[in-house]
């Protein structure tokens, strides 16, 4: 039952036909669970807190980095460094103190997926990580929950809806996923601030319509925009008998975790190397240490260590035969991608790798303070 005061707080929901009273007491009694609470998750958990919706969970494992803020509209100047999970909390009980705010700061994986979804009725995915978008699917289709899934790359953006005996999952339109880390994400290839505004805003937008039973969900639609050209486009698809696991005889029942390049085989003979660990190699007198910057072009040419090759990492593979023949160390910004490019080197026979922990910002930290990392 709406009180008093929630009368008050969603009057303009109340006079929409198409809510009213039965439709904001439902989104009172809803649970939706955001995962990711990044460019994408920030607009939608903004307004899902606004419109009401009782109960709203926010997933993530990661802290704020103040280049999240050209984007990530939930946190502010004083949210660096904390944890996204909490930060994004605060933010939306401040928005809306009479909503149930649970923030789960752990990592997605195929062991504790369900569990964490079982508990809500819609999930929303701003994930950046192929691997996580497709473990998400999976378990949406096999505990039967709708999902509302965007993504965005510099200018563009796409979004859909899955709800399950209605319509195609997100294996249906792209069955298997490229691997992590040879896709360039938002930090490599760049996005423009305001576009996961527009997609997460859509998201929200979807999440309600489901909740309330109003209007035409993007269930077997394809929803993509183009910012520059300030143009929507649309493509339908259809429900795949072979789906891997919403298809007719899937071979996915339970969820599983994407293959990783950075596999325990693929990093047996990757050494990781501390900041302090790494300077010390580099003064080794006659020295013979490569360093390979793995960063995007931009990020390489304004600051780099002394000596490196910059080879991006979604090259690495075409380019893994002009490696230097001794000691190759991959760095990047915060140790990421220098950790897949190991794995791809040690794959391909490269044999005496390491990786720089904690990348760059780390090296600032420890080793030069004087040394500035680009942004993102």
């Amino acid at each position: 039952m709406l009180t008093p005061a929630d009368r008050e707080r969603y009057s303009r929901h109340l006079v929409l036909r198409e809510i009213g009273v039965a439709g904001q007491e439902k989104l009172k009694a809803a649970r939706v669970l955001v995962l990711g609470a990044g460019g994408l998750g920030s607009p939608a958990a903004l307004y899902l807190a606004a419109s009401g919706v009782g109960t709203l969970g926010v997933i993530d494992f990661d802290s704020v980095d103040v280049s999240n803020l050209q984007r990530q509209v939930i946190y502010d100047t004083a949210s660096v460094g904390t944890p996204k999970a909490a930060a994004a909390k605060s933010r939306l009980l401040a928005l809306n103190p009479h909503i149930e705010l649970i923030a789960h700061q752990v990592e997605l994986r195929a062991d504790n997926v369900l569990q964490l979804f079982e508990r809500y009725d819609i999930v929303l995915d701003g994930t950046d990580r192929f691997g996580t978008r497709y473990l998400t699917n999976d378990a949406c289709v096999i505990l039967r929950k709708p999902l509302v899934s965007a993504a965005i790359h510099r200018f563009e953006g796409q979004a859909m809806t899955y709800v399950p005996d209605r319509g195609p999952c997100y294996r249906c339109l792209f069955p298997a996923p490229p691997g992590d880390g040879l896709v360039p994400n938002c930090a490599e290839a760049g996005v423009l601030g305001v576009l996961p505004g527009v997609m997460g805003t859509i998201q929200a937008t979807e999440a309600i319509k489901l909740i309330v039973g109003a209007g035409e969900p993007l269930i077997g639609r394809l929803l993509t925009y183009d910012a520059l050209a300030m143009r929507f486009n649309e493509f339908s698809f259809k429900r795949r008998a072979d789906c891997a696991v919403c298809g007719d005889r899937p071979t996915i029942t339970v969820p599983q975790d994407a293959p990783q390049l950075c596999t325990a085989e693929a990093l047996a003979s990757v050494r990781t190397l501390t900041p302090a660990e790494l300077s010390e190699l580099l003064e080794e007198p006659g020295g013979t240490t490569a360093i390979v910057d793995v960063r995007e072009p931009r990020e390489f040419a304004a600051s780099h260590l002394e000596g490196a090759t910059n080879i991006p990492v979604g090259e690495l593979q075409a380019r893994i035969g002009s490696l230097s023949k001794g000691m190759v160390v991959f760095v990047c910004r915060s140790g990421a991608r220098s950790l897949t490019a190991a794995a791809l080197a040690s794959r391909a026979g490269v044999e005496d790798i390491a990786h720089l922990e904690g990348g760059l910002l780390a090296w600032a930290r420890e080793v030069d303070t004087a040394f500035e990392v680009a942004p993102v």
